[in-house]
């Protein structure tokens, strides 16, 4: 079982202006700089809660059809397509009336299975036999919860006053604890937590 990214999301969760708010910033001089460190704290928020933040296109790779195929970036918004090699090695697209999603989980995986009184097709028996493309993500950044916006500015302002991986002759550094809690209500059932330690 493989996921890929197909399309990255077109827009930020939080936006340049509300960043540089965030970071108390009046010039443009280092607009380019801060898009990078609200892209980077995003991807970072989407790998620690499993979820995908803005909207995106995603595709799972399986050698073959499971009863409940698992889709794991969540919230999933639709199903774009499920392709399939049959027995005779051509890509059939399956009907979209051939599956039913199962996402009442806000928590959780999303589920994909046969619809009511059907089968899932055979297949040839090779790698990455069926491919599930799908866009998941929250519809747009007024739809992305608050915890998840605080974290990503709180992100970007630690990136932003600290430009190196350590601090040298500052003294001791203090971590805000509650700003990696932030992110707990939104965290994928299954998916593992760490605390990076500073």
């Amino acid at each position: 079982m493989a996921l890929k990214l197909i399309t990255s999301a077109s827009a930020l969760a939080v936006s340049l202006v509300e960043a540089k708010a965030h970071l108390r910033v009046d010039t443009s001089d280092d607009d380019t700089l801060i898009t990078a460190m609200i892209t980077a704290a995003t991807e970072a928020a989407e790998q620690a809660t499993g979820r995908a933040i803005m909207p995106q296109t995603l595709e799972l790779a399986q050698d073959e059809f499971t009863y409940a195929m698992v889709l794991t970036r969540v919230p999933v918004a639709s199903i774009t397509s499920i392709k399939y090699i049959d027995l005779d090695g051509a890509e059939q697209t399956l009907s979209g009336a051939a599956y039913t999603i199962d996402n009442a989980d806000d928590f959780g995986p999303v589920y994909v299975v046969p619809a009511y009184d059907t089968e899932w097709p055979d297949t040839r028996d090779q790698i990455n036999a069926v491919k599930v493309r799908y866009v998941a993500g929250y519809a747009n950044a007024a739809a992305v919860p608050e915890s998840i916006k605080a974290w990503i500015k709180l992100q970007v302002g630690a990136m932003y006053e600290n430009r190196e991986s350590e601090v040298v002759d500052r003294g001791s550094v203090l971590s805000l604890g509650f700003a990696d809690r932030l992110l707990d209500r939104y965290l994928v059932v299954g998916k593992r937590w760490k605390v990076m330690e500073k």
